[in-house]
């Protein structure tokens, strides 16, 4: 499943999907899991590889750049937390 990396190409069907997803799950945890597996028939594991090469994607960013900016700052934010936990142990 190929990610677009021009903001001129559109995004694959799969592509939205996952913009979709995530925008209907986005802040709920327990079920999302379950969900993932069930209506896009991935693991949870691949869907969030796919879903975070999929953000960084201008296509991605033009088709919702709301949803898109959101997941990029709450990833930026994770990667900070995780560094200063390291840093600082």
């Amino acid at each position: 499943m190929p990610v677009r990396d021009s903001a001129s190409d559109a995004l694959s069907e799969r592509d939205s999907q996952l913009l979709a997803f995530e925008a209907r799950w986005l802040g709920h945890t327990g079920a999302k899991e379950e969900a993932i597996r069930v209506e896009l028939e991935l693991a949870p594991a691949r869907y969030y590889q796919l879903l975070g090469r999929l953000i960084d994607s201008q296509a991605a960013l033009a088709q919702d750049p709301l949803l898109v900016g959101r997941l990029r700052r709450i990833r930026d934010e994770r990667r900070r937390e995780r560094s200063t936990a390291r840093g600082g142990a």
